[in-house]
This record gives structure tokens, sequence and C-alpha cells, in this order.
């Protein structure tokens, strides 16, 4: 059978070529301001570095009690200390590989499942988890447009506003009454076995089956909002890392409202997975909003600089140093730990 061959344009040597020429010219584009930045950042106010870099470890440990939440309404309790562990390896896994995001799902999955979870309840938790933090993005971004005046994130956050709190409904209804999702998942299953030219209720009894371990799923309105507030402050303690960035290199006139719009829209860039980490995608996204803000192009392109470093470098080491612990814990015998 022949190999389908791709277009010229989608032909690595093209495709890299493509790369490096828009590099080439922003390089060249922006070679002033490259230089005014790494000579403000060989003279940071190193106070304000050390709490970007706690606030950005806060901002990690928020997500993980985000999750420990999730899993601990649905009767899993685990210690934190696990929690913050995958948050980290699960982290790096997701920005520094390609593809990252599938084998940062699948890695979350296996350990939740390690953690004691059924397998209904570690996706239910990675799904709800996923929705939450992405729809605390939207709403800080349209609270923050609403303090620059920005008329239209009224109607974007009344409209999430309503959009979140149907989700909240029906969850906790799929949750009580999970035979709802049958007859659909049933459907859609029948359908997917008549593509692959399967017999049609291959699969059946272990739908059926993963859908009775939701009945487990007995999440609290209590644990849901203080879920949902971490999903808010994982945020907001990583916007505050840029901020605190932004000071140690004395960033002066930017607004905090429009300092969280460029940094809402960086997250958005980021959520565009072309290349590992977003390098170069967000960078340049915060450098523009940052700008638009009122800091000049060296002292934006300085304090992106500064917040990549933190948020991407020291998390991400951090974060593989952890996954090499808790792999060679995983390979390790239980028997051998004892001796």
């Amino acid at each position: 059978m022949a190999v389908p061959v791709p277009p010229w344009w989608r032909r690595g040597p093209v495709v890299a070529t493509a790369v490096l020429t828009v590099l080439a010219i922003e390089l060249f584009l922006g070679w002033r301001p490259l230089l005014d930045a790494i000579g403000q950042l060989r003279t940071p106010h190193w106070n304000w570095v050390t709490g970007a870099v706690v606030a950005e470890i806060a901002s990690m440990g928020c997500y993980a009690r985000m999750q420990r939440a999730l899993l601990r309404g649905a009767g899993t309790k685990v210690q934190i200390r696990r929690h913050v562990a995958l948050a980290y390896a699960a982290h790096s896994l997701s920005v520094t590989l390609p593809g990252g995001p599938l084998f940062s799902t699948a890695f979350s999955f296996q350990h939740l499942r390690r953690f004691g979870a059924s397998s209904a309840v570690a996706s239910w938790c990675l799904a709800l988890s996923g929705v939450l933090s992405a729809g605390a993005l939207v709403v800080i971004g349209a609270v923050f447009g609403l303090l620059t005046r920005n008329t239209n994130s009224l109607r974007t956050l009344l409209l999430y506003l309503g959009g979140a709190l149907l989700v909240a409904v029906g969850v906790r209804l799929l949750a009580r009454q999970p035979q709802l999702l049958i007859a659909p998942a049933r459907s859609l299953l029948h359908g997917i076995n008549r593509l692959r030219r399967r017999p049609i209720d291959t699969g059946h009894a272990r739908l059926v089956s993963l859908l009775d371990q939701l009945r487990s799923v007995r999440i609290k309105p209590a644990d849901f909002a203080y879920a949902v507030l971490l999903a808010v402050a994982n945020w907001l303690f990583d916007a505050l890392c840029l901020w605190m960035c932004c000071i140690a290199l004395d960033a002066e006139g930017l607004r905090p409202q429009h300092l969280v719009i460029a940094y809402c829209a960086g997250m958005a860039a980021a959520s565009v997975p072309i290349v590992p980490g977003g390098l170069g995608v967000v960078d340049g996204a915060l450098i523009l909003g940052l700008v638009a803000g009122g800091l000049s192009s060296s002292t934006a392109v300085a304090a992106v600089v500064l917040y990549r470093l933190i948020s991407l470098g020291f998390v991400i080491g951090l974060g593989w140093l952890v996954w090499l612990v808790m792999r060679s814990r995983a390979d390790t015998p239980r028997g051998a730990l004892a001796r």
C-alpha cells in the first residue's frame, strides 16, 4: 500500500524554513528591545522575584487542591502531597511533549486510579477540573474586562455564569441519575460500532458498568464551590507572578486590570498547542498585551522572559524531577521499600 505524500507546504524542511524565517524576522525587528531587556534582567529586585516564585508555587497548589476537592466529593480521599506531586508532573508532561495534553491526561488518569478512584470517577474528575479551569479563566477575563469598561465583557460574563449554572445543575443531576446517560450513550456506541463494522452490542456491558460507577459521585455544593474558588485562585496567583515580575523590573504605568487582560490573552493563546510550552505564541501575546497596557517594549520583553523562566523553566524542571521520583516509586516493588 503506497504511503500518501503530504503536500509540499506540509513537508518538514518547508515548515522548518518557514519557522526559522519568522523567528529571524522577529529577531531583526525586535533586536533593540531585546538588548534593552537583557540589560534589565541583569539587575532585578530579587525580593519581588522571590515573591513571584512563591505566587507560582501557590498557583500550582491551588490546582492540586481543586482536583483533590473534586475527588474527595466523589468519595476518594488522598493526601494533598500526592495531589501536588501529580499536578507538577502532569503539567510538565502537558507543556513539554508533542501532544502533551494526551500524555498528561493518561498519566493523571493512571495515578488517580492508583489513588483508589474508579475509572468513572477518575474520568469525571479530570473532565470537570478541565471545565472549571477553562471557565475560571473566562470569568476572570470578563470581570477585568468590565473594570476596563469593556461593555462586551458584561455580556460574556452573564452568558458564562448562566452556562456554568447549567453545567453545575447538569453534573449534579447526572451524578444522582446516571441512567439518564444510558440511552444517548448507547446510541453513540451503536453508531461507532457500525463505523468500525463490529457487533452492535460491543462494549455495551462495559458502558453500563462505567455509568453505574457514577452513582458514587456525590459532590456537595460546598465542595463544588470550593473547587470553583480554587480554579479562580489558580489563575490569579499565576497572574500575580507575572505582575511581580513586572514590578521586579521597575515597570511603571501598568494597571492591574490591563495586566490581567494581557495575561488572559496569553493563556488563551496557550490553549492552542502549536509548539510545546506555547513558546513564541504565548510570549508574543503577553508582550503585545503588556505593551498595550502601557509598558515599554523592552520592559515587557524582560518581564515576560522572567515570568516564563519561573512559570515554565522552574515549574517544569521541578515537575520532571517529581515525575522521575513517581516513576521510580511505581517501578519499585513494595517489598524492596520495606527492606
